[in-house]
């Protein structure tokens, strides 16, 4: 996909250790975080519990840039939750920044982190503008509606839950760190991944990729199963069903989202991507010399098709990673030159040479044009692009930033009409059915590529989406 991307929203990662041992967990909090980057880099938030109190620090930037030693400082912490995070709506400025804090009627004192989309909170209209929620200013607007539904509750927290998200709709991988332990829950359809490892020194983590429980030194237990919510404390761990588990992982995950080293499902993701790359080869072969990835997500599918089509690899484009991300920048014109910045072709590989280009997604088209036109700059004779998803043509609702159908390529254009959008000699997709079959057999969410979503939609959000706004 390159830098013409589509973005999920965020990351999280909650540990609980009740004794000293081993590793600070504000560290082992950071080291999570840095292994999520990839899901969030505008901004970065952690709260920490302390002799029964919470301390948050968080910043917009990247984790490294937002946590220094001096942030690092929490000796003694029981618990702690962070969150990576990508600006939407909400904006850029601190009060957007997780975790939120919030305290229940009985005075127990949280901190949320949310990875997702809500679409309704039940009663969520009689509870706005109410007590407990604890900022400055507007953030993302689901997340603190949650935060005000569970301060609106009696007993501690995990009562709170109980409570209210039986009466959630929408996508939520959710991680709370309390004075006394943490939580997690993952909404009824599973969309976005959360899963839980040991620590070495005997407590838990719950992060929402299983590279953060490596980053952090702990094992892999388990994914939190589909609503679902694990409560962990002194008491251990204890397990509560709070919906019918109806498992819709967001099949964007596997596409590009979730870290290849990444365990999703049972299934490694760089492995399912190979996958991909194989079929396409099968759905779309190509004439071709040589085949070349786009950094850095295709690299697994390019792989794969180069096994499976018997065309030779090789890395034709290189990327440079101390250039900001080109969606940061608001005008297209911006977008093209930071194309230019970020990626440069080496002539010497395609000069001549008939190119298969691989990409695992086009959204908008824009990074996939200035690519071909880059190779061919540098002398490849014919330029071949083989996309490693489905025609992207629908919105989505449950935590990705592809809010409207107004600006993706597919959604009035065939697929050659993309392919002369983009300047290839050809273009050719991965069908949704060959997509599923290297995933395996896990339940997906396809309404990205079909419109066909697990969840009744509001229509509120079908009108502007279809509008565009």
């Amino acid at each position: 996909m390159g830098f013409d991307e589509v973005r999920e929203r965020c990351g999280v990662v909650a540990l609980y250790q009740p004794e000293m041992a081993g590793d600070r967990l504000d560290r082992l909090a950071y080291y999570g975080l840095l292994a999520l980057q990839h899901r969030g880099q505008d901004s970065a938030g952690m709260v920490v519990a302390v002799d029964g109190r919470l301390f948050r620090h968080r910043g917009t930037g990247l984790v490294q840039d937002v946590f220094d030693e001096s942030a690092l400082n929490a000796a003694h912490a029981t618990a702690a939750v962070g969150h990576v995070r990508y600006a939407t709506a909400g904006g850029t400025g601190e009060s957007n920044i997780q975790p939120l804090l919030g305290t229940t009627r009985a005075g127990h004192r949280f901190a949320l982190a949310h990875n997702g989309n809500l679409l309704a909170v039940d009663d969520a209209d009689d509870l706005a503008g109410r007590r407990h929620v604890d900022r400055t200013g507007e953030a993302d607007a689901d997340t603190p509606v949650l935060v005000q539904a569970l301060s609106e509750q009696g007993g501690d927290t995990a009562a709170a839950m109980r409570a209210v998200l039986p009466r959630v709709s929408g996508a939520f991988s959710l991680a709370v760190a309390t004075p006394d332990g943490l939580l997690a829950a993952r909404d009824p359809n599973g969309f976005r991944p959360l899963c839980l490892g040991r620590l070495p020194g005997g407590g838990w983590i719950a992060a929402s990729e299983t590279t953060a429980l490596d980053a952090a030194g702990a094992g892999f237990l388990r994914e939190v199963e589909p609503g679902e919510l694990l409560s962990i404390g002194r008491h251990g761990i204890r397990s509560h069903r709070f919906a019918p588990p109806s498992p819709s992982t967001c099949i964007f995950e596997y596409v590009y989202f979730a870290r290849p080293d990444s365990l999703l499902n049972g299934r490694r993701v760089q492995q399912v991507r190979q996958a991909m790359g194989a079929a396409l080869a099968l759905d779309a072969p190509a004439a071709a010399d040589v085949v070349v990835p786009t950094p850095d997500t295709a690299r697994p599918a390019a792989l794969g098709y180069a096994a499976a089509s018997g065309i030779p690899y090789a890395e034709a484009l290189i990327r440079n990673t101390y250039v900001g991300r080109s969606f940061i920048m608001p005008a297209d014109g911006e977008r093209r030159h930071a194309v230019d910045l970020k990626l440069n072709a080496i002539p010497e590989t395609v000069e001549g040479r008939r190119v298969v280009l691989i990409d695992d997604s086009v959204v908008r088209a824009n990074t996939a044009r200035a690519v071909v036109t880059k190779l061919r700059r540098a002398g490849a004779a014919e330029v071949h692009l083989r996309v490693a998803s489905s025609p992207l043509r629908w919105p989505c609702f449950f935590g990705v930033d592809i809010s409207t159908k107004h600006d993706l390529a597919a959604r009035t254009r065939s697929v050659p009409q993309v392919g002369e959008l983009i300047g290839a000699d050809s273009i050719g997709y991965l069908s949704l059915e060959a997509m599923k079959r290297a995933i395996g057999g896990s339940r997906t969410c396809d309404g990205c590529f079909t419109g066909d979503y697990p969840l009744p939609l509001p229509v509120p959000l079908t009108t502007s989406a279809a509008s565009g706004r």
